[in-house]
């Protein structure tokens, strides 16, 4: 289809200002309907682009700029699907949580309101109607241009268009996080804007060097010149520093527990399994792609901060009582394994990276998407108190058990082909080059495992297993809305884990190509 990609970027935001408007005049189910519509339909283009092989669109834009375009390619296309799939599903089980958040932020508001003026009100429906509709038509609307941010980064075709789409993602983001989060929620979402956006401009600094050095922006340019010497390692360096913000692999982690743990969970389940993932992709394709030589000179760096961000990461969730900071934790971890991969300078070992981010989308949208259901059936994120649960939700305990299994990497879910596939690309560079660094760090890597294996069924048995406490005796399954997305995304798993050339047969040949296997 003509305009593809261009459609599938920019639909989201162009109707974004009329999903704000039926939601304030008609209500929460309208508005979700019409977010999902969009998405949906946005969602088959970029499937149907992908399908069709390597998709290029390229528009006018700035001579001092270059060219602005679109590109999706075997690298692009599983990071674009799975940031739309998400989105997509998602938008139907915002409905549920977020009118739930509502709710309760306006008893909280009108409590302030009632106990400072001293007087005792009665709250008329109308007003908690008017207050709903107004906030649901502001969340759909952030809502799709915190998706099409998403998407536009991916699919970008030149260093500053990359920027602007890196940083449109991060403004509602923003908003989402301070006007719906946790706790406190406007100090949390002030981290997330300044720890994302510091990153964001190193990323720029890293950006500018080559630009300006090669008189464009464009990635066609950048792909076919040769980079001064004198900077190429500093902007590869600014580049992966910026980029690992985003990943928040160690060292600059710190955001995330407290973003992923206060933010909206509909919110959390794009950030943490599709939106930090987007580091990866920009390593992929600003460092490994473009700069091949630097990349071949840091990889075991790459590895080395993988290993030890898979470690930290899976220790830090063992630690955790408050359900979505373990898997928070979980999300540094899993970055961990993505660094890794990429660090194996192995085809293999770079497809099964890049395939793990198709795995955490799917496992960690998941379990996100349960922790939602708990803290709205059951109005607590304490593990200590729960337990039992399983009989009282049978669905959401299987689909949360099939999620674990993902995170974890059994069969036959599809974290299973990401992680062997991963593994025996960095086993394949260790015997081929007889380094004994990379053999340990391969070693290593596999204890991580062990660690991923333990906080994962941990946490199952003490939230679905063991004895019911008594005040969650009467706890119930669910709405629809919220269960037919978790069911969508764990047969998803199981598919991809028995038919995993759904995404290698166009991951593998691009990987191949770029170390020129």
């Amino acid at each position: 289809m003509e305009y593809a990609l261009l459609q599938a970027v920019f639909l989201p935001l162009l109707l974004s200002p009329i999903a704000y408007i039926i939601g304030r005049k008609v209500g929460p189910t309208p508005a979700m309907w019409f977010t999902f519509a969009i998405l949906l339909y946005t969602t088959v283009l970029v499937i149907n682009a992908a399908l069709s092989g390597t998709v290029e669109e390229h528009y006018p834009w700035t001579e001092q700029f270059g060219e602005f375009g679109f590109l999706l390619d075997g690298l692009a296309s599983p990071f674009a699907i799975m940031i739309y799939v998400l989105s997509t599903i998602l938008v139907l089980y915002s409905k549920p949580y977020m009118i739930h958040k509502f709710h309760e932020q306006f008893e909280e508001e009108h409590h302030i309101n009632a106990s400072s003026s001293g007087q005792t009100s009665v709250v008329e429906s109308s007003s908690l109607s008017n207050y709903v509709n107004a906030k649901s038509g502001l969340y759909f609307a952030l809502y799709l241009v915190f998706a099409m941010g998403m998407l536009g980064t991916v699919l970008s075709t030149n260093l500053i268009e990359f920027y602007i789409f890196f940083e449109v993602m991060l403004i509602p983001g923003f908003f989402l996080v301070a006007f719906w989060g946790d706790g406190p929620r406007r100090k949390i979402g002030l981290m997330f804007l300044f720890w994302t956006h510091a990153g964001a401009v190193v990323l720029l600094l890293g950006f500018l060097m080559i630009g300006l050095s090669l008189g464009s922006f464009d990635f066609v340019d950048i792909r076919e010149s040769e980079i001064p010497q004198d900077i190429v390692m500093i902007s590869a360096v600014a580049i992966a520093i910026g980029l690992g913000v985003k990943l928040a692999v160690f060292m600059f982690h710190i955001w995330l527990p407290y973003v992923h743990g206060s933010a909206p969970t509909p919110i959390s389940a794009l950030l943490s399994p599709a939106m930090i993932g987007i580091g990866a992709y920009g390593i992929f394709r600003l460092i490994v792609e473009f700069l091949p030589a630097t990349f071949a000179e840091l990889s075991i760096w790459f590895h080395i901060w993988g290993l030890v961000t898979m470690i930290y990461g899976g220790a830090m969730a063992l630690m955790q009582d408050d359900l979505k900071r373990l898997l928070a934790y979980s999300s540094i971890s899993q970055m961990g394994y993505l660094l890794f991969g990429i660090g194996s300078m192995s085809a293999l070992g770079l497809s099964g990276a890049e395939m793990m981010y198709v795995t955490h989308a799917i496992g960690k949208g998941i379990l996100f998407m349960m922790a939602g259901i708990i803290i709205v059936k059951v109005g607590t994120r304490s593990i200590s108190k729960l337990g039992g649960l399983a009989g009282k939700m049978p669905i959401t305990a299987v689909c949360a058990v099939i999620g674990a299994l993902t995170i974890m990497g059994v069969p036959p879910t599809s974290g299973f082909m990401g992680e062997w596939v991963l593994f025996y690309g960095a086993l394949e560079t260790a015997i081929e080059e007889g380094s004994t660094i990379r053999a340990v760090t391969f070693g290593l890597g596999l204890v991580a495992t062990a660690l991923t294996m333990s906080y994962m069924l941990w946490m199952l048995k003490r939230v679905f297993f063991g004895k019911t406490p008594e005040h969650l005796e009467n706890v119930k399954e669910g709405s629809w809305y919220m269960t037919a997305p978790m069911m969508v995304l764990a047969g998803f798993s199981i598919v991809v884990g028995i038919y995993p050339d759904i995404f290698f047969k166009t991951i593998i040949p691009y990987m191949n190509g770029v170390l020129g296997v």
